[in-house]
């Protein structure tokens, strides 16, 4: 039976937006105003590369700098949301932004790697905008639902993207691309747009978002003015969760802490509360049978948890070396210190004084060896097992 926290969890459901404003974008405050002063100045790039980790929030970045750009009535520094472009933006409607993004060809089309655009994916695009302000790459690989081939970005799109960007602004006085993931760009597509994006048009503004700008083509990245977008702090990624999904920011907290500036990490973590359920039990469950020294049991919890897929049990093990630190932080009594959730709390108020400066070291290592071998390849059973038996010794420490 999940307990409340899980079941709260497991059953968040989250709010849909779009993140068409400065105002809605998390976090790289200093990058929004570097944009913005470029803007407001008529200087912004024709080419302008937006780059940083995934789960970095920057593709509604660019979205937003979009709409500031085509904005008729600039309000605080940031778009007004409600004029006649605003809220073109907003429906996916403005005939002057252009979006590019990786897909895969439908099995229905001919077997040419240069059958599709982008536009053929129009709505997937529309429903993956709209439903995730934060871009999560796994979730449009579901949206695309093909899942044995790797989205890349066309010769038949670069085509499509010449048509557009050739073509006069009709709405505003400059047309923008906005391309997600140009490092997913064949060779011969990057090759086709390096003119353009080399000697635009005076009313052409390309911005590209990237979560590895080491895998775009040199000639390109060469051409753009960068940007590096931060990780978000974890106060703002539970702000986050708390205002989307309805979190007790507590709970947010626990939750935005492990995710390290991860945004879709996070997300992640709320939409498997069941998962998270499961992993408090089965710790918990290790440190009472550690405590007492019962190794027939301790050997039955290793294989249940050796029946876990193998990315699932580090899952796990990861969560454990994160609990044990949280406890040992615990015992300094200072809890702007600490990121437990409140069932993780109550087990802590009892457990923490059992984790010292005398074991600590010595199970988080136990911990991570353990997860080293499994990623190795190394026989879960035995490792698990050695494993509780190193912890049954530490934890009477």
């Amino acid at each position: 039976m999940l307990g409340s926290v899980a079941k709260k969890l497991y059953l968040y459901t989250p709010k849909n937006e779009k993140n068409m404003k400065f105002s809605e974008v998390l976090g790289n405050e200093q990058a929004i105003a570097q944009i913005r002063q470029m803007i407001d100045a008529d200087r912004l790039p024709h080419a302008l590369l937006l780059y940083g980790e995934p789960g970095v929030p920057k593709l509604g970045l660019a979205m937003a700098a979009a709409q500031y750009l085509h904005c008729r009535n600039h309000v605080d520094g940031d778009s007004c949301g409600v004029c006649p472009m605003c809220r073109q933006h907003q429906t996916f409607n403005q005939v002057d932004t252009h979006f590019s993004y990786p897909f895969t060809n439908r099995k229905s089309d001919s077997n040419s790697n240069n059958s599709c655009e982008a536009g053929d994916y129009i709505d997937e695009w529309r429903e993956f905008v709209s439903q995730y302000p934060v871009e999560d790459y796994q979730a449009w690989l579901t949206l695309l639902k093909n899942d044995n081939a790797q989205p890349q970005i066309f010769v038949r799109e670069a085509d499509s993207i010449m048509r557009k960007m050739t073509l006069s602004a009709y709405t505003a006085k400059y047309k923008v691309l906005i391309m997600w993931l140009p490092e997913k760009l064949k060779d011969e597509a990057a090759n086709k747009l390096l003119k353009l994006i080399e000697e635009p048009y005076d009313d052409c503004k390309f911005i590209l978002v990237s979560d590895n700008e080491k895998g775009i083509l040199g000639t390109i990245l060469s051409r753009c003015q960068r940007i590096e977008l931060r990780k978000p702090s974890t106060p703002m990624i539970a702000q986050y969760l708390a205002d989307r999904y309805g979190m007790d920011m507590q709970d947010a907290l626990a939750l935005a802490a492990p995710a390290d500036g991860n945004v879709t990490m996070a997300e992640r973590m709320v939409q498997t509360g069941s998962e998270f359920h499961e992993f408090r039990e089965r710790f918990i469950e290790l440190m009472r049978l550690s405590y007492q020294h019962d190794l027939g049991k301790l050997k039955a919890w290793s294989e249940v948890i050796a029946d876990m897929k193998r990315e699932k049990e580090r899952r796990f093990l990861d969560y454990a070396v994160r609990q044990v630190r949280e406890n040992f932080i615990y015992n300094l009594h200072n809890p702007a210190l600490n990121y437990l959730t409140r069932e993780e709390e109550a087990f802590s108020t009892r457990f923490s004084p059992f984790i010292n400066e005398r074991n600590v070291e010595g199970i988080v290592a136990e911990l991570e060896r353990a997860s080293a071998d499994i990623a190795g390849n190394g026989n879960g059973k035995l490792i698990l097992f050695d494993l509780t038996i190193r912890l049954s010794i530490l934890i009477r420490r």
